[in-house]
């Protein structure tokens, strides 16, 4: 089990995402190749604006391990995460983050620029599945323009 693997299975969770009407973001919290947290976003059907995959993952891996840290631990998700996931993952103090797609539009980066706001410890690359991870967005947002 790699990147590729575990990026496949975030793209799963954002097909459930995309299949529920939902923007189709999906994320998988991993750790000792175990995955351990699951999301997909569920703003609408929560009516929760912070229903993303990153929370919805996080939430599940520190449940799992009893902790509020993740530092041993891989977020892999399907798009890169917005400035209120940035906080989240960096009060996780996440290991490690890996994200299929850039997104230039809602992206941390819009408001801090280059700057991490990741914690000093976490890694952060962009990883596979980019073209998957973009296909299924612009489907989703041109089945909604229909």
């Amino acid at each position: 089990m790699d990147d590729n693997y575990f990026m496949q299975q975030a793209l799963k969770e954002a097909r459930k995402a995309f299949d529920d009407g939902e923007v189709p973001i999906g994320a998988v919290v991993v750790i000792n190749q175990q995955i351990i947290g699951r999301g997909y976003n569920q703003v609408e059907l929560l009516k929760d604006s912070t229903a993303h995959a990153e929370m919805l993952a996080l939430t599940a891996a520190f449940n799992y391990l009893g902790s509020k840290y993740l530092m041993e631990a891989t977020l892999y998700v399907t798009l890169e995460p917005c400035l209120m996931c940035a906080g989240a993952l960096y009060w996780s103090k996440i290991g490690r983050i890996v994200y299929a797609a850039r997104d230039d539009k809602h992206s941390y980066r819009r408001s801090t620029g280059q700057q991490s706001p990741f914690h000093p410890k976490t890694s952060l690359e962009q990883g596979p599945c980019e073209a998957e991870s973009l296909q299924l967005v612009k489907a989703f947002f041109a089945q909604k323009r229909q």
